[in-house]
């Protein structure tokens, strides 16, 4: 791999980071110019990697106005909650077949390990979480499906700046639907590991409408499958 290639590659990787980590305002114009001294890289790897970034759906370009972070509307909300239904339903079907993976079993102790706490601490519940369904699809051994994840995974960061946590019921809630779906992967059950997934993606789904002010709506997956 080139030098340039490189530069563009961490680039992209160093943008996207502080996107999702809401670094930027909504209305701050990113310019290559302080971009580039920020992140000690070339205006050109920046360039690109800005317009990869938006690309993949995490930046609107405006000409003559500037590139900015993409304010997400209830449609892309709605958009991501069904792309997700079907690549982590997936994901949590083809994982049961092959049963879990040592990493995966370690998210699992950790869940139960929060779950049997008199307290809960939700930042940490929630990026053990995060890190339960990395691993799910890295436990496919389908490489192509973990990488259409990692740029869904991206954009639901982007879309929950807004709901910074949910409370601490919503994530008691969250622990004990992501232990149901190991308990079905370990007992390899495909069926079974997908369809719990449908609802837990759907609870949080109602979770992030009912914190944003959003109107409820009935989905695909959300309330009509039965394990």
């Amino acid at each position: 791999m080139t030098t340039t290639s490189l530069d563009r590659d961490r680039a992209y990787a160093l943008l996207r980071d502080l996107v999702v980590s809401g670094e930027f305002a909504p209305d701050e114009p990113l310019s290559e110019r302080s971009l580039s001294s920020r992140l000690a890289l070339g205006r050109t790897p920046i360039r690109e990697a800005l317009m990869a970034l938006a690309r993949d759906g995490l930046l609107t370009i405006h000409p003559m106005r500037g590139t900015f972070v993409r304010q997400m509307s209830f449609d892309d909300l709605r958009e991501i909650h069904e792309l997700r239904l079907a690549l982590e339903g997936m994901a949590a079907y083809l994982a049961a077949t092959r049963g879990p993976t040592e990493p995966l079993r370690h998210c699992a102790a950790e869940l139960r390990r929060i779950q049997s706490g008199a307290s809960l601490d939700v930042e940490e519940a929630q990026h053990i979480g995060w890190a339960f369904h990395d691993e799910l699809f890295r436990a496919t051994g389908n490489g192509r499906l973990a990488q259409s994840y990692d740029n869904l995974r991206a954009q639901s960061g982007l879309a929950l700046q807004k709901m910074r946590q949910y409370s601490v019921a919503r994530t008691r809630q969250a622990v004990a639907e992501h232990l149901d779906i190991y308990a079905a992967v370990e007992a390899h059950g495909p069926d079974a590991a997908q369809q719990r997934m449908w609802r837990h993606l759907s609870s949080a789904f109602e979770a992030r409408l009912t914190a944003l002010g959003a109107i409820r709506t009935q989905y695909p997956g959300q309330g009509d499958h039965h394990s």
